[in-house]
C-alpha cells in the first residue's frame, strides 16, 4: 500500500461496532482475515 492516500486505503465494516475501519500496516500481511476494528469489539462479538 506504499504511496496510496489515505481516502484510497480500503475498508471494511465492524460487525460488533457497524462502523468503517482502514486498512492499518499492521494488517498488512493478514487484511483478508481481519473482522473487527479493535480488541474490544472482537472481544464483544
Amino acid at each position: 500500500m506504499k504511496g496510496v492516500k489515505k481516502q484510497n486505503l480500503p475498508t471494511k465494516i465492524c460487525p460488533t461496532c457497524e462502523r468503517p475501519f482502514t486498512w492499518r500496516k499492521k494488517w498488512e500481511k493478514e487484511w483478508e482475515n481481519v473482522k473487527y476494528c479493535s480488541e474490544r469489539c472482537r472481544r464483544q462479538k
